[in-house]
């Protein structure tokens, strides 16, 4: 018996729907006998997720503060990723993002809030676009692996801010603890429909985002060069000038996300402004098929799961640990099922020939 793996044509929306339908139900089925064991109705649990992500105005709240940054950074990922530029140091660029904002918090919070939060935004949209420039220069001037150079300026992105957290920019007023100052009401986000104004940020990026990768030349560009550097240079594309706009556009939005997290959620900076949610929009871009309307469906169900898997430590005694497996059951499936998407597997019964011998 002999397998082979074979790529299957594109698939329609249909049948996407119905390997996803058929990924989450294995999921539920897998995490269920797990709940199981743990002496726990699975039924009960699930619901308790869900309410606990959605089951209040203040909850629903919660989610949505967890799904701005990943709508975010992931629309930011997947300019780079349609272009199969392997953006890994979107933690990074959120963090310089967030660097460059609160530099301005810190240091002039008397100008009048709305000329200091739009001065934020622009620092923030800098940074993270001159941190992604670096990788992008390299690749695009010697080929180097962008997946490594992005991943190592992670590190160094959080070791600059942990030299500032406990040096030049600690708080002289926190006892010795090391922490950088609180950011003054006017560096902080206002609220408005009871999140901070992120969400509304967020929404704009989304529609000027597919405006951007549907109906724009260097959006085309992008998409061809990703395709084909070969195809690129005949149809006349400067691939240079490509690779660096694209990752000035990728990282330039996820340091954005970095200046909401720290001006609407931390109101400060620290070493934890990212979180991870860098790693985590990988996942959101790749399952929203780098296109933004889904990538917003994506990103506020895992929000919710995240929120939901909170919920239920405390509402049925869960450790974290368990409440973790359970979150990456379901998440493995579902990735998993992206495979089924684009490949078959064929099963061949039949034994192969022997060769005669001479």
């Amino acid at each position: 018996m002999q397998f082979r793996v074979v790529r299957k044509p594109d698939v329609t929306q249909k049948q996407y729907t119905v390997i996803m339908l058929i990924a989450i139900s294995l999921a539920l089925l897998t995490s269920g006998i797990f709940i199981l064991l743990l002496g726990l109705n699975p039924i009960s649990v699930y619901i308790s997720m869900v309410n606990g992500a959605f089951g209040s105005p203040y909850r629903i709240e919660q989610t949505i503060i967890l799904a701005i940054p990943l709508v975010i950074i992931s629309l930011g990922i997947a300019v780079a990723f349609k272009m199969k530029f392997w953006n890994i140091g979107a933690e990074g660029q959120v963090i310089m993002g967030a660097f460059c904002a609160s530099y301005l918090a810190l240091n002039y919070s008397y100008v009048p809030r709305p000329l200091l939060l739009l001065a934020m935004a622009v620092a923030g949209f800098l940074g993270g676009a001159l941190w992604g420039l670096i990788p992008a220069f390299l690749k695009a001037r010697w080929d180097t692996n962008e997946t490594i150079v992005t991943l190592m300026l992670n590190y160094i992105a959080l070791k600059w801010i942990t030299y500032l957290q406990y040096g030049p920019w600690k708080d002289p007023n926190s006892l010795g603890f090391p922490k950088i100052a609180n950011f003054t009401e006017n560096a902080i986000l206002p609220k408005f429909l009871g999140v901070h104004l992120g969400w509304v940020i967020a929404v704009i990026l989304v529609v000027v985002m597919y405006i951007f990768m549907n109906h724009s030349k260097k959006g085309f560009e992008i998409a061809v060069l990703g395709e084909s550097y070969n195809t690129a240079r005949y149809a006349g594309v400067n691939i240079f000038r490509t690779i660096l706009f694209a990752m000035l556009l990728s990282g330039g939005i996820c340091g954005l996300a970095g200046m909401i997290q720290a001006s609407g959620v931390a109101k400060t900076l620290n070493v934890d402004i990212a979180g991870g949610v860098g790693f985590t929009a990988i996942i959101t871009a790749w399952l929203g098929g780098l296109k933004p309307p889904w990538i917003v469906l994506v990103s506020v169900l895992f929000a919710a799961m995240v929120q939901g898997g909170s919920f239920i430590q405390s509402a049925f005694g869960i450790s974290a640990a368990s409440a973790s497996l359970i979150q990456a059951m379901i998440l493995f499936f579902v990735l998993g099922s992206d495979f089924f998407t684009k490949y078959r597997v064929v099963i061949n019964f039949e034994r192969p020939a022997l060769k005669k011998e001479a």
